[in-house]
């Protein structure tokens, strides 16, 4: 399906918050807290931490939004595509992490709660 994401997509945002403002009003609160100049964290970072969070969850819009925000605050290609396989090796790890509790949970199911 090649129309299934649409960057006009995000035009939308508006309508959707009409649909429920109360919850929407504190996300969108809550969203521009966590998008603030004056925080310890530089907006850079603060963008490259979300673009590695966007990857990781694999929001198109979210890789849109963040992208075009790091650059914007002076992010480089290079710091873009060092976030990226960060992030890529933290996703990896958490995989590892929830392998060894399958292997746990695999012998509670078996029956061998000693292992």
């Amino acid at each position: 399906m090649t129309d299934y994401q649409k960057p006009d997509d995000l035009k939308s945002v508006p309508a959707l918050i009409a649909l429920a403002p109360v919850e929407a009003n504190a996300f969108l609160a809550f969203n521009h807290a966590v998008e603030r100049k004056d925080g310890l964290i530089p907006p850079k970072y603060r963008e490259l931490i979300s673009l590695a969070v966007a990857l990781t969850t694999q929001c198109a819009y979210c890789l849109d939004v963040h992208t075009g925000q790091a650059a914007k605050a002076g992010a480089t290609r290079e710091e873009v595509a060092e976030a990226a396989l960060i992030a890529a090796a933290v996703r990896a790890g958490g995989t590892l992490g929830h392998a060894l509790l399958a292997q746990r949970l695999f012998e509670r199911h078996r029956g061998d709660e000693e292992a």
